[in-house]
C-alpha cells in the first residue's frame, strides 16, 4: 500500500517534479500551488493537496480546491486519493478536474458517478509549440488588435463571461452567477491573466490564462458573442494572446476544449494546435 500524506510548505519541489512529468494535463494544480501554495485557508486558488507515496516517491496528487473542484493527476491510488482529500477539506466537491479516466474514478470513488452535473463532459487536449503558432490574417495585418482589457472593459467582460458559462458550462442564469461571474474576470485581471480581441475600437473576443507558469500557459474561457461569430475573432484573440505570451518567455500552451464544439475545434486546429489527449471536466449540479 501506498503512503498518503497531506502536502504542505517544503513539499513544493517533489510536487511539481511529479507534475512535470504530466504537464500538458497538470496546469491547474502546477499553476495555483505556484500562485498560493500548499497551505489551504479557503482563499482564491488555495487547495488541500494529498499525495500518494510508494518507496518515497510521489506517483499521484488529488486536490481539492477553494471553490470546491477537485484536480486530479494520479495514474494510479485516485480513488484513496479523492477520498482522503475530501476528509481532509472538509468541503463539499463541486466538480471534477483531470485526465478523465481518473476524473471518472474519482468521481466514482466518492460516490458520485451518478449526481447529477451541468457539465460532464470528455474533452480533448490541445498542445502547441509556439514556435508553430499560425497567426491568422487579420491578426498578422493588424486589422485586429489583441490587448489586455481596460478598467472600462470590465463590466462588459462580466456580462460575457456569465453568457459564456450559461452556454459552455451548463451554468443558471441568476445573480448568484452574475457575482460569481464578476469575480473570476476580476481575478484574472489582477493577474494580467485577459485578453480581449479589438476590431477598431469595439471589443469582438475575449479569453483567458486561466493557468500559468513561466514556460507553459493554459487557455480557457474563449468566448465571442453570437453576433460576432463566424468572422475568425475566437483563433484571432487566442492567437494574439500567445503572441504576446511567447515574448515572456513562454514556449507552450494548451487547451481542452468539448469535441462537439467543431467551430471551436477548426479554430485551434488552424492556428497550430494539435490533439494530445484527453480531459475530464465535470461541474456537478447545485
Amino acid at each position: 500500500m501506498p503512503e498518503v500524506r497531506l502536502l504542505g510548505p517544503g513539499d513544493e519541489a517533489a510536487l511539481d517534479a511529479f507534475l512535470v512529468a504530466h504537464a500538458d494535463s497538470s496546469m491547474f494544480l502546477r499553476s495555483n500551488a505556484r500562485a498560493a501554495g500548499l497551505v489551504d485557508g479557503g482563499q482564491p486558488l488555495q487547495a488541500t493537496y494529498v499525495a500518494a507515496l510508494e518507496d518515497g516517491r510521489m506517483v499521484g496528487v488529488v486536490a481539492h480546491c477553494w471553490n470546491g473542484m477537485i484536480l486530479v493527476q494520479a495514474p494510479v491510488h485516485v480513488a484513496a486519493l479523492a477520498a482522503e482529500a475530501v476528509r481532509r477539506s472538509r468541503r463539499a466537491a463541486t466538480g471534477f478536474s483531470g485526465p478523465w479516466a481518473q476524473v471518472v474514478a474519482a468521481r466514482a470513488a466518492l460516490g458520485l458517478a451518478t449526481a447529477a452535473a451541468v457539465k460532464d463532459s470528455r474533452d480533448e487536449l490541445y498542445a502547441l509549440e509556439l514556435d508553430r503558432l499560425v497567426a491568422p490574417p487579420q491578426l498578422a495585418s493588424g486589422a485586429v488588435r489583441c490587448r489586455h482589457p481596460r478598467p472600462e472593459d470590465l463590466e462588459l467582460l462580466v456580462e460575457w463571461r456569465t453568457s459564456f458559462s450559461v452556454e459552455a458550462l451548463g451554468a443558471a442564469d441568476g445573480p448568484g452567477l452574475h457575482r460569481a461571474s464578476r469575480a473570476d474576470v476580476l481575478l484574472h485581471h489582477e493577474r494580467g491573466a485577459d485578453w480581449v480581441l479589438v476590431d477598431d475600437k469595439t471589443p469582438v473576443a475575449y479569453s483567458v490564462f486561466n493557468a500559468m507558469l513561466p514556460d507553459i500557459v493554459q487557455i480557457g474561457g474563449v468566448w465571442t458573442p453570437p453576433e460576432f461569430r463566424g468572422r475568425g475573432y475566437a483563433r484571432s484573440v487566442v492567437a494574439g494572446s500567445l503572441v504576446a505570451a511567447g515574448k515572456q518567455g513562454v514556449r507552450r500552451a494548451v487547451l481542452f476544449a468539448d469535441p462537439s464544439n467543431a467551430a471551436a475545434r477548426a479554430a485551434y486546429l488552424a492556428i497550430g494546435f494539435e490533439i494530445v489527449g484527453d480531459y475530464g471536466l465535470v461541474l456537478l449540479a447545485p
